[in-house]
């Protein structure tokens, strides 16, 4: 068992000692420690062995130095005899590479000088690549430079475009192309600012160009009106031939005549400016390119929108005094049309910085603005000249928008109402004009010594009356001087209101009709009106009153002469389903019975004056024999008054007739009943009588033809059966017949009968007019006073009936 164990310790020591030897000394410790691992002791028989192999060795060793200890000594002493030849070869090489030194150091430094030249040109190589490099980004820079200079700025950005994406970035690595890329973006900016800037100017430019492209837009829109309508009447003519020539001109040719535009329509045609020749648009051009390569354009239009929009409200703010003067006006049109015409232009010559539908929104805004303006300031003018001419200017300026695609209908709505104004305007013109001839008539006939005169009377009224033509000269015509003044100037009204309906792109039938309702308010208001002021006219006789009404009978007649001059220059039928007639019948029987009125109030004026004058002696014991002074004198007056109404329509002379002796008859009964007449006796009474009488005798005489029977005298038969009641003292017979339709005092009321019968009673108590009845019958006393009893029974009856 030991004998064993010690084999293989022994073993595992060979194992160690092999591995000691084959393995690198700095691997040893494991393996030692395997030695100090295995049995007690193990390591010192491990160093035994140890110690037994390094002896072995030690002998090998010896073994092979013996073996090569002669050859040592050999070598050495060859070694020993080779050192003084070594030593020489030393110095000899030593020499050699002084020499050799000495000779290679000019080479050195040439190879030197070689070696620095390749270095150099080898830099030069890369600079110049690395400028070949450079150099475009330096031109580019220098180009962009140039551009800005020249204000070319769209170049310009294009140029940096290409910059930051090309050129750049090949060179990114040197810092003057940093510095160039961080001054792009600043130039970018100044280029944006200069280039709104330019285009500020440019809004302020149109704003003061507005004037010049409006007038110039409207201008030539009025000259190619005037050519439409001179080839329209040519047309209508159907004579006129065009002729085309060469240089796209056209004349017309007439009866072989050629009409030619003047020399200065031709030097308009030659010449016509368009915004473009007034102003410069390229700022916009630009700035909205500029805009677009920015990446802003949105912004850019919004701006320009925006400040657009602002101009366009102080285009659109009126001067304060503008109604005064066409000018204004004028100016007010040309700037709106200015600002529009460049809109349009912007429209279509930019894609998108404004479009129909801004322009269209902006147009509704300035049309509702320019109606409210003309609405007001059209208001305030008075001349019916400046309203002819502010609708002529507003008809050019809806053509001139018209023809650029804007919607005028409103502007034609507002002309309607202008037209109204226009007309009011006429109606106070003509007013005056009207009240002016009036003033200036003399009222009477006019009269003609000749054919000469007469024709120039009926060639200014159309007067047809066979009897006065068939009379010699000299002679008179029926109506005064201002009935064909008259007519005249409704003629003359006529066509000023036409004046206004042209151009209004209305059908025939429609301007008819605006002119027959114009000449009604003209008859029916304006002459209606100064009728009725000349007729109330306080200096107005009745001879004037009577021509008045003889005149109005003759422009009456003339009404038809009047719808057929409407007709001649309308070329609308009368026939026509919605024609209006003309309402002149009317207004002229309105204001013959206004005059004839007024004729009926001044005679009972007139009447009354000389009413005034009587001087009744009411206490008179007999009367004069006679009919009192005033009476004569006013019978008189009636009768040289009806013999003026000789001319009047026979209804009207009888009216007057019969309305004259009913106030006579009333004025007389009043007369008598007077409250403060107090007394009357029989011989007033009698006296009363024969002015009644001369009364009844007149109405009798028939001063106005026409009368049957004795019509005219029933107006005094109150007065009759009152006064022979008392001058017959029939009371038996009154108070018998009271209330019967074949009484002989029908006409008599009770309450006139006593009032008038207690006057005379109070009288009678005065010993006036009853003394001798009492001394020879006081009976009669009795009897009046029981007449006078019945009589208020009679009135208490009848207040108390009613």
């Amino acid at each position: 068992m030991a004998e064993s164990e010690t084999l293989e310790s022994i073993t595992e020591h060979e194992r160690i000692l092999q591995e000691i030897e084959s393995t690198d000394t700095a691997c040893v410790g494991p393996t030692l420690r395997s030695v100090y691992d295995d049995q007690p002791n193990a390591h010192k028989r491990f160093m035994e062995k140890l110690d037994a192999r390094i002896r072995n060795h030690d002998r090998e060793i010896e073994k092979m130095c013996n073996f090569h200890h002669q050859g040592f000594v050999d070598a050495i002493t060859e070694l020993l005899k080779v050192r003084a030849d070594a030593e020489k070869l030393m110095g000899q090489v030593t020499d050699t590479n002084r020499r050799l030194q000495d000779a290679g150091r000019e080479v050195t430094a040439q190879t030197e000088e070689v070696i620095r030249c390749r270095i150099q040109q080898r830099n030069m190589a890369t600079t110049v690549e690395k400028l070949q490099l450079c150099i475009p980004v330096l031109e580019m820079y220098s180009k962009l430079k140039e551009q800005l200079e020249s204000k070319r700025y769209y170049a310009a950005l294009k140029t940096m475009e290409q910059l930051e994406n090309i050129y750049i970035p090949r060179v990114s690595q040197y810092r003057f192309c940093q510095i160039m890329a961080e001054t792009l973006p600043k130039l970018r900016e100044e280029i944006k600012e200069i280039s709104m800037s330019d285009l500020k100017d440019f809004l302020e430019s149109i704003r003061k160009h507005s004037d010049k492209i409006g007038e110039t837009a409207m201008r030539q829109a009025q000259q190619h009106r005037t050519f439409i309508s001179a080839v329209q009447k040519q047309a209508s003519l159907g004579c006129a031939k065009p002729l085309y020539s060469l240089n796209g001109r056209t004349t017309l040719q007439h009866n072989g005549l050629v009409a030619e535009d003047t020399a200065e329509e031709e030097e308009a045609d030659d010449e016509v400016l368009t915004a473009q020749d007034l102003v410069d648009f390229s700022p916009v051009y630009r700035c909205l390119h500029i805009y677009t390569v920015l990446g802003d354009r949105e912004t850019f239009e919004n701006y320009y929108r925006k400040q657009r929009k602002k101009q366009a409200r102080l285009v659109l703010q009126p001067q304060s005094n503008m109604h005064e003067t066409v000018e204004g006006y004028r100016k007010y049109f040309n700037q709106v049309v200015g600002f529009f015409v460049v809109e349009d232009h912007i429209l279509h010559a930019t894609q998108g910085l404004v479009t129909r539908a801004f322009t269209d929104e902006l147009w509704n805004m300035a049309l509702s603005k320019i109606i409210a303006v003309l609405r007001t300031h059209s208001s305030y003018c008075n001349d019916p000249d400046l309203v002819l001419e502010l609708k002529n200017l507003i008809v050019i300026f809806a053509d001139t928008l018209q023809g650029y695609g804007f919607t005028v209908n409103r502007l034609f709505d507002l002309l309607f109402e202008i037209r109204d104004q226009y007309n009011e305007t006429l109606l106070k013109k003509w007013a005056l004009v009207f009240r002016e001839i009036f003033e200036q008539d003399n009222y009477s006939p006019i009269p003609v010594e000749n054919e000469e005169e007469y024709k120039s009377v009926v060639s200014r009224f159309p007067f047809h009356e066979a009897e006065i033509e068939k009379q010699p000269f000299p002679k008179k015509l029926p109506m005064s001087q201002s009935v064909p003044q008259i007519y005249i100037q409704v003629k003359e009204f006529i066509y000023a209101s036409l004046k206004f309906s042209e151009s209004l792109h209305r059908s025939s039938t429609e301007i008819d009709d605006m002119l027959r309702k114009s000449a009604n308010l003209l008859l029916t208001r304006t002459l209606s009106g100064c009728l009725q002021n000349l007729i109330k006219k306080p200096h107005i006789g009745l001879t004037e009153l009577v021509q008045i009404i003889i005149n109005t009978t003759h422009l009456e007649q003339a009404c038809k002469y009047l719808e057929d001059f409407i007709t001649n220059i309308t070329n609308v039928s009368p026939e026509t389903i919605h024609t209006t007639r003309l309402y002149g019948l009317s207004t002229f029987k309105d204001a013959r019975h206004a005059a004839e009125g007024e004729i009926y109030t001044k005679l009972n004026q007139k009447i009354d004056e000389f009413i005034q004058l009587a001087d009744y002696e009411w206490g008179m014991a007999e009367s004069d024999g006679r009919a009192s002074g005033y009476l004569m004198d006013l019978i008189n007056f009636l009768r040289s008054t009806f013999q003026v109404f000789t001319h009047l329509p026979g209804k009207v002379a009888q009216t007057a007739c019969m309305s004259a002796c009913k106030h006579l008859a009333t004025s007389l009964m009043q007369m008598l009943l007077d409250t403060e007449l107090k007394q009357i006796s029989m011989g007033a009474i009698q006296q009363f009588n024969l002015d009644v009488i001369q009364c009844e005798l007149f109405a009798s005489s028939e001063p106005v033809p026409g009368f049957q029977g004795d019509t005219l005298q029933l107006a005094f038969i109150d007065l009759r059966q009152l006064l022979d009641l008392f001058m017959v003292w029939d009371w038996s017979t009154y108070l018998a017949d009271y209330g019967q339709p074949t009484s002989k005092y029908l006409r008599v009321n009770p309450s006139t009968a006593l009032a008038l019968l207690e006057k005379m009673k109070d009288t009678s108590k005065k010993n006036n007019i009853f003394s001798q009845f009492r001394k020879n019958d006081r009976d009669k006393q009795k009897l009046i006073e029981t007449v006078v009893k019945q009589l208020r029974s009679l009135v208490n009856g009848m207040s108390q009936h009613s």
